[in-house]
């Protein structure tokens, strides 16, 4: 054990991994989607700004998502969190990049929301109402307030991890539990709140109590269905971490992925059954939007690919056993993530009928190249595994 323990010493990406590669080709793909989208926002600047606000909340509920999950790790403990704990914590380092990226969604607030519109104010009632809370300057001081709480856990949590590196004492790990335990009860109030800002009060008439659980669901199974493929990558044959992640952690990690698929089902279901029971008019017009139109079969796509199809191959012990598959499964439920966000998002803007813009696309790849670019290089600044992290040996 002991020996096998000090060869998780300091383990770092190899110059000629396949990661530098995708880096690159991320930053190429990311400066052409940049140019794609800056050409869209001259000639359709309203549509550019719905567009982007898809593609941040896509590639932010990744990162938050990590942060979610290394906190659930550093309290129950695990080999499965030890070894995806850097990916995870790379995730959270690259909060600071989406807070830059954030700006051009403070700059088209008026583009976004009816009630950062005046003229839409003056003449509705419940939105003059909500006024006090739903305003611009309000808004960008609570988007400042999120931002500040996130960035502030993500320090401690990375800053703790590297003294953890450098010593056997216990007291950097007790910190992080501590951090944690108090962390993930201010993820979930701040994800609450920022899910009714960024997405809910696209439809300001409409409300529900479940929605921030529903959007913490899925961040949360986009973050784990991320840092499985990149695992599996990693515990390949020839690369870095091949001697580290062992069947037995992929069998954890697909079972918690199944979990936060059936848990994120879960939440869906939840609304739309007490929305339902209800049957209040004010509630009902936002399933009718997504339900009709053509939009329904975006819907039926998402019972398909974002439940019953990850299920049914998650049951099975092969598939969890094999990083290959797994892998494969976790890319699907990525890709699924993205069409839910659109599904969540567009009705909203086109209520009548389904919507699709190329600027939908180019806005994805744009942010998406630009994040998996900041990503790996902060992959590659520190030890792929943390050293003393104390499920370690249990990984061995």
């Amino acid at each position: 054990m002991t020996s096998r323990a000090h060869a998780f010493d300091d383990i770092r990406l190899s110059p000629d991994h396949a990661l530098n590669r995708v880096q690159r080709l991320a930053l190429a793909v990311g400066v052409l989607g940049i140019g794609l989208c800056s050409a869209g926002a001259m000639t359709s600047p309203t549509q550019f700004f719905r567009s982007y606000l898809i593609a941040y909340l896509f590639w932010f509920g990744i990162a938050l998502g990590s942060m979610a999950i290394l906190m659930i790790h550093h309290i129950a403990g695990g080999a499965w969190g030890a070894v995806i704990r850097r990916l995870l914590e790379c995730g959270t380092r690259t909060l600071p990049l989406l807070a830059v990226l954030f700006v051009p969604i403070a700059l088209g607030v008026d583009h976004l929301y009816t009630w950062a519109q005046p003229e839409h104010v003056a003449h509705d009632a419940a939105l003059l109402h909500k006024s006090a809370y739903l305003n611009v300057p309000f808004f960008l001081a609570r988007a400042v307030l999120y931002f500040s709480a996130w960035l502030t856990v993500m320090h401690f949590l990375n800053r703790w991890s590297l003294e953890q590196d450098r010593t056997t004492d216990p007291g950097p790990g007790n910190w992080l539990e501590q951090l944690s335990r108090g962390g993930l009860l201010l993820i979930g109030l701040t994800v609450t709140f920022a899910s009714i800002d960024w997405i809910m009060s696209l439809e300001p008439h409409w409300a529900s109590t479940i929605y921030g659980i529903l959007i913490m669901g899925g961040q949360v199974l986009a973050a784990m269905a991320f840092v499985i493929p990149l695992a599996a990558l990693l515990a390949a044959d020839g690369g870095p971490l091949a001697n580290v992640i062992e069947i037995e952690q992929f069998h954890d990690l697909g079972k918690l992925l199944l979990a936060f698929v059936m848990l994120w089902t879960y939440f869906s279901l939840s609304q739309f059954l007490i929305i339902w029971s209800a049957n209040l008019p004010e509630e009902i017009p936002w399933y009718l939007s997504r339900l009709r139109g053509g939009w329904q079969w975006i819907g039926i796509a998402l019972i398909l690919g974002h439940f019953v199809l990850p299920f049914i191959i998650l049951l099975s012990r092969d598939v969890k056993r094999d990083a290959r598959k797994l892998a494969a499964v976790a890319f699907g439920v990525i890709v699924i993530r993205f069409v839910d966000l659109f599904w969540l998002v567009t009705p909203a803007f086109h209520p009548a009928e389904f919507s699709v813009h190329w600027l939908d696309l180019a806005c994805v790849v744009a942010v998406g190249g630009i994040w998996l670019w900041f990503f790996i290089w902060q992959l590659k600044g520190r030890s792929l595994v943390a050293i003393h992290d104390p499920s370690l040996p249990q990984a061995a």
